[in-house]
């Protein structure tokens, strides 16, 4: 199961785009200038929609999820 986290490797702020983008496997540039351009529309509610959005979803854990395939590497 796939699930949406704020990327680490795909940031330009938050990392809420990048995640967005590897969660929807889409570029995450289209993504930023959709925001972009919602936000403009929105007259600035894209902006709160992103802080938002950057407090509800967790930070990707690189760190876990290498510990969890070592702890299933040692099992097998």
């Amino acid at each position: 199961m796939n699930r949406l986290y704020r990327s680490k490797k795909e940031r330009m702020l938050g990392g809420v785009c990048g995640g967005l983008g590897e969660y929807l496997e889409v570029d995450p540039t289209v993504i930023r200038l959709v925001w972009v351009v919602v936000t403009f529309i929105s007259m600035g509610a894209g902006i709160a929609g992103y802080l938002l959005a950057w407090i509800i979803i967790p930070e990707e854990d690189t760190s876990g999820a290498a510990s969890i395939q070592a702890n299933q590497e040692t099992i097998n």
